[in-house]
């Protein structure tokens, strides 16, 4: 009868154990989702401010129609993307067509001054530092999940219940080089 008890302790404690596990997995997975989901939420607050950035920088510099459709096509792709990998790779394509508009925009002085379009700019500032640090959060709750399902005991119970390894929300190689700068 003790021998009986004490397996059953045991099994007890392993169902515990394993239930505890899989508990704190699915936890994680979880934060990723509401990661990804506040990335996505500053994404489209970008996505919705470019139309009017595009507009205003139309009636100054409408000869500039390449950079303007360029911007507009990768803003459409951006927001076509799904997952962590196909989106990084659209919102940097969209990084650098807004980059090459803002270039543009230096030409025209009037641009420049027009209230609209630093209120817009302003806001796309604000947008890209909250975008910067929702990426950082998401990429931080994706550590923690790949590590916590690839760590001893909780492979085990990660494999047999099929969780799997998420991906990070990562630069393009462009903006990982250095910056030059001439004076």
């Amino acid at each position: 009868m003790i021998i009986f008890l004490v397996l059953l302790g045991i099994v007890l404690l392993l169902v515990v154990w394993v239930i505890s596990l899989y508990n704190n997995l699915v936890k994680l997975r979880n934060r990723i989702e509401n990661a990804w989901a506040q990335i996505d939420v500053q994404l489209k607050r970008r996505w919705d401010l470019i139309p009017n950035l595009v507009e205003t920088v139309k009636g100054y510099a409408d000869h500039e129609r390449e950079t303007l459709e360029a911007v507009i096509e990768a803003r459409n792709a951006a927001t076509s993307a799904s997952g962590p990998q196909e989106s990084a790779a659209n919102e940097n394509i969209l990084s650098g067509a807004l980059r090459q508009l803002f270039a543009v925009s230096e030409a025209y002085p009037d641009l420049k001054a027009n209230q609209n379009f630093l209120e817009l700019q302003e806001e796309l500032t604000g947008t890209e530092g909250r975008i910067a640090y929702a990426r950082q959060h998401y990429n931080d709750q994706v550590l923690k999940y790949n590590t916590a399902i690839e760590t001893f005991p909780a492979v085990v119970i990660a494999g047999a219940l099929r969780f799997t390894e998420r991906e990070y929300f990562e630069a393009d190689d462009e903006s990982r080089g250095t910056v030059s700068v001439e004076f």
